[in-house]
């Protein structure tokens, strides 16, 4: 059914693909992705409701699934916007392009330099014997913006590999920085990129 949707939105040959993922009122949870623009793009979450939720519900008889629609994702995709954080400005030159009821291919406007920042590090497997967490990258993702919030247009994994002997998986991380109204130095980038460092042995990641 999902899948259909996605068909009719955005035609029969676009390329999907199914990920395990978190919700907290569903168990299990998945979500959907659609090949856009030369990238994975997240479109929907979905899952079966969880037991409890039912329960609070007085609805413990049943049994139901649930899903969102990402309509900031399917915007992006309509009016061809590059940057979901737009939707969030409040500068003129986005606003004053679109009208009510037509949908208008956005016209991108000058934007300040982006700061490219780095990191790499080694992932665990939850029965490894030291007991390391199970690595999620959409964990990674929200804990990068827990730490830079809307400073981070984009994530994107440049590089993988397994070591041969010891069965080990590395992953190294380009991270774009860019404010929509103001030049980053590095100094500020550099502050939180270290916040990030700290932060990710949490998620079963040891850096490189």
């Amino acid at each position: 059914t999902l899948e259909g949707l996605m068909d009719h939105l955005f035609g029969p040959t676009t390329q999907k693909r199914w990920n395990e993922d978190f919700f907290p009122f569903t168990q299990p949870s998945f979500e959907l992705e659609i090949y856009h623009n030369g990238e994975w793009m997240e479109v929907l979450g979905c899952g079966i409701i969880h037991e409890q939720v039912l329960e609070i519900s007085n609805r413990s008889d049943r049994r139901g699934w649930a899903f969102g629609l990402g309509l900031e994702r399917l915007a992006m995709i309509l009016f061809k916007i590059p940057d979901i954080r737009l939707f969030w400005t409040e500068d003129e030159r986005f606003h004053s392009q679109f009208e009510e009821g037509k949908i208008i291919e956005f016209q991108s406007y000058s934007k300040f330099p982006p700061v490219f920042k780095d990191i790499a590090f080694w992932t665990c497997k939850g029965d490894n014997e030291d007991g390391g967490k199970d690595f999620v990258e959409n964990d990674f993702f929200d804990l990068i913006r827990s730490v830079a919030g809307d400073l981070v247009e984009k994530i994107e994994l440049i590089d993988s590999f397994t070591h041969p002997k010891t069965g080990r998986s590395s992953r190294c991380y380009r991270i774009s920085y860019r404010s929509m109204d103001r030049s980053l130095t590095n100094e500020e980038i550099d502050a939180l990129q270290f916040k990030l460092r700290d932060d990710c042995p949490s998620l079963g990641c040891e850096l490189r």
